[in-house]
């Protein structure tokens, strides 16, 4: 069980803050959440205390898997070119296992894309998102600004 302060991932969402724990009923049903305060964007987000496991919640990355996480990303290559349907399939796939590289090659891959021909508005979506959940653990564990981190995501996956 997280406490009050402690830093915690969304798979979804990205890193944030445990703000409070509250009780809260819903359809009759009471039962604790989080309050997580995602560390981009204003909103909060009321996550169940016993359904973590199931949603993917986890710590934010250590200092050191973090900075060894960044030496990875210079040999991330592209995959095999996809239709829409079948690449956004993959992308939220990887956006949902949790895993930094993962993620990172969505960004990898969109980014590159983007630079050879226009993405659809669902892609720009996935790709915004992406970045926003890779930036924000990594600005936590490296006690760096999320603009900082994108800068240098961006020289490590040369885009």
């Amino acid at each position: 069980m997280f406490q009050i302060g402690d830093k915690i991932v969304h798979p979804l969402h990205g890193a944030g803050v445990i703000e409070d724990i509250v009780e809260r009923t819903i359809d009759g049903a009471s039962a604790q959440y989080y309050a997580l305060k995602p560390a981009l964007g204003d909103t909060a987000l009321f996550i169940p205390t016993d359904a973590c496991d199931k949603l993917g919640i986890r710590p934010v990355c250590s200092r050191a898997q973090a900075e060894a996480f960044l030496c990875q990303l210079d040999d991330l290559t592209l995959g095999e070119d996809k239709n829409w349907n079948q690449r956004y399939r993959e992308n939220m796939l990887h956006i949902r296992s949790g895993n930094l590289l993962e993620v990172a090659q969505v960004i990898k891959s969109l980014a590159v894309r983007e630079s050879e021909r226009k993405l659809s508005t669902g892609e720009k979506k996935t790709l915004t998102s992406a970045r926003q959940i890779l930036e924000s653990e990594l600005a936590f564990a490296l006690h760096q600004t999320p603009q900082a981190i994108a800068e240098i995501i961006n020289q490590k996956l040369k885009i």
